[in-house]
C-alpha cells in the first residue's frame, strides 16, 4: 500500500504536492527517508545534523520509541473520540499540561490542533472573559498562519492577506536592544531604564486605544523566528503589572519557546511571571502528532460556566495526539530533558560568542537555553543587515546552501541564522554543527564593508 521507490519520492511529490511558504516552481525539498536522535537521512543515504528540530518542534529528538509506542497503543484502543467525549487519555493529558504550568496556576486546558488555533482560541477566551474586543501584539511576533493568527502576527507574513484578516489587532514595538528605535543615540542605557522605556511605550499605546476596549496583550515570551529576542529584566513583570492595572488578559505565546526550549518548561518561568493564558504546540508532542493547547486560569474558564464557548473542531482533543503529549511530557521528565537544555545553554552561548569573535559578518549573537541566533551584518558600525528587511540576499542563500551541502540543516530568516536543535543534543554534536557553520560564515565575511 505504501510502497514507493526512494528515487520516485521527489518527482512524485513535485507532480502533486502544493507546497506551503513556497513559490511552487522554485521548491526543492529534501527527500526525507528516516530520522533518529538529532540526525535525519535523505533517500540517497546522506546524513544531516538537525539544527532546527525540523520546524523548531522535535524537542525530544527523532524516533523516541516511548512516544511512538504510546501512540500505537492509543490507536489500537481508541483512535478517535468526538470532542464532547470524556476519555482516559484526555483526562491524563489535561492533568499533565496543567501540572507543568507556572505554579500549576493555569489549571484548565483547551486542546487544539496546533499553535495557530491555540492563539485564536486564546483571543476568543479573552474577548469573552473581558467583554472587550482589541488585542495588542508586537510587530516582530509570529502567531500562526490562519486568518486570525495571521492578523495577530506583526511581521510581514500577514501583509499578503490584508485586508480581510481578523479585525481589532493593534501592534506595538518589541524591546529589541540591538536595533532599538528609542536608543540609537544611547545604546548603553542601563537595563532597567531600557525596559521601562518599552513599558512606557506599551502603556502609551494602551492609553491611545482606550484600556476599556482592550481584551488582551498577546506576546511570544521570547520572540522566535523574528530574532530570538529575550526580554530585558523587568519587562515581562512590567507587562503583567500593566495588564493587572487595566484589567487586560495577559497571553503568553509559548508555541516555540515552551517545553524546555529556553531551559525551563516555559520561558516565562525565567522571570517568575504567571500569565492568565499560555498557548503551546510544537514541543507539546515534540511534533510526533499535531496538537496545541491553551492553558488558562480557572477564573477565565469560569466565565463560560453558564454561557456556551462557541468554538471547537472535529479533531479537538484527538486521542492519538493526546497520547503523544502524555508520553512526551513523561519522557522529558524521566530523561531530564529540560534540565539538559538548561545545562547546554551556556555551551551554546559560548560557541555563538566564539563565532561572533571570529567572523566580522556577525553583528550580534543571542541565546537562552537551546534557543540561539546569529545576526549577520555587512557593517558592524552601521549594523546594515546581510539581507534586506523581509527578503534574502545572495550571501544568505549561499550560506544556507553551504551548510546543507555539508550535512547541516538549519533555518535562516532574512539576515539571521537560527540555532534551534533538538533538546537532547550534546556538546560534541553542537561542535560538529558549528564547525560547518564556521566554514560557511566565510561567505558572509566576504561581503563585510
Amino acid at each position: 500500500m505504501f510502497d514507493l521507490p526512494d528515487d520516485e519520492i521527489l518527482p512524485l511529490s513535485k507532480e502533486h504536492v502544493f507546497w506551503t511558504w513556497s513559490a511552487q516552481a522554485r521548491v526543492n525539498p529534501i527527500p526525507l527517508q528516516r530520522a533518529e536522535g538529532v540526525y535525519f537521512w535523505d533517500t540517497t543515504g546522506k546524513r544531516y545534523l538537525d539544527f532546527n528540530a525540523m520546524t523548531m518542534c522535535v524537542n525530544i529528538g527523532h524516533g523516541n520509541r516511548r512516544v511512538i509506542e504510546a501512540m500505537q497503543a492509543q490507536a489500537a484502543e481508541l483512535p478517535y473520540a468526538a470532542p464532547g467525549m470524556a476519555t482516559r487519555i484526555r483526562a491524563l493529558a489535561s492533568r499533565a499540561v496543567a501540572g507543568i504550568t507556572p505554579g500549576g496556576a493555569l489549571s484548565k486546558v483547551l486542546f487544539t490542533l496546533g499553535g495557530a488555533d491555540a492563539n485564536e482560541n486564546a483571543v476568543k477566551l479573552a474577548r469573552g472573559y473581558t467583554g472587550r474586543f482589541k488585542v495588542l501584539t508586537r510587530y516582530r511576533s509570529y502567531h500562526g498562519a490562519t486568518a486570525g493568527a495571521m492578523a495577530l502576527t506583526g511581521d510581514p507574513r500577514r501583509l499578503a492577506w490584508e485586508p480581510g484578516l481578523m479585525p481589532g489587532v493593534v501592534h506595538f514595538l518589541d524591546p529589541y536592544r540591538y536595533r532599538s528605535t528609542f536608543h540609537r543615540t544611547n545604546p548603553d542605557l542601563p537595563e532597567a531604564e531600557f525596559s521601562q522605556d518599552y513599558l512606557n511605550h506599551l502603556e502609551e499605546i494602551i492609553q491611545y486605544e482606550g484600556p476599556e476596549t482592550i481584551a488582551a496583550v498577546l506576546m511570544e515570551s521570547v520572540t522566535g523566528t523574528n530574532g530570538v529576542l529575550i526580554p530585558p529584566d523587568g519587562y515581562l513583570a512590567g507587562v503583567r503589572a500593566l495588564c493587572d492595572q487595566y484589567g487586560i488578559v495577559m497571553i503568553a505565546d509559548e508555541v516555540m519557546s515552551g517545553f524546555g526550549r529556553t531551559g525551563k518548561w516555559f520561558a516565562v518561568d525565567h522571570w517568575q511571571v504567571v500569565p492568565d493564558i499560555i498557548t503551546m504546540a510544537k514541543g507539546l508532542t515534540s511534533a510526533y502528532a499535531p496538537l496545541g493547547a491553551v492553558a488558562m486560569k480557572p477564573g477565565i474558564a469560569a466565565a463560560f460556566d453558564e454561557r456556551v464557548f462557541e468554538s471547537g473542531l472535529t479533531y479537538t482533543s484527538h486521542p492519538v495526539s493526546l497520547a503523544a503529549a502524555v508520553a512526551n511530557i513523561q519522557v522529558m521528565k524521566d530523561e531530564r530533558i529540560v534540565e539538559h537544555a538548561a545545562e547546554m545553554g551556556p555551551v551554546l552561548n559560548r560557541m555563538l560568542k566564539d563565532l561572533g569573535e571570529a567572523h566580522p559578518s556577525v553583528g550580534e549573537v543571542r541565546s537562552i537555553g537551546l534557543f540561539g541566533i546569529l545576526e549577520l551584518v555587512r557593517n558592524r558600525e552601521t549594523k546594515e543587515p546581510m539581507a534586506p528587511w523581509n527578503s534574502s540576499s545572495p550571501e544568505m542563500v549561499a550560506l544556507r546552501r553551504a551548510c546543507q551541502e555539508n550535512g547541516l540543516f538549519l533555518y535562516t530568516h532574512w539576515h539571521t541564522v537560527l540555532i534551534i536543535p533538538p533538546l537532547i543534543i550534546d556538546e560534541p554534536q553542537l561542535q560538529e554543527g558549528f564547525a560547518v557553520l564556521d566554514a560557511a560564515l566565510k561567505i558572509t565575511d566576504k561581503a563585510v564593508q
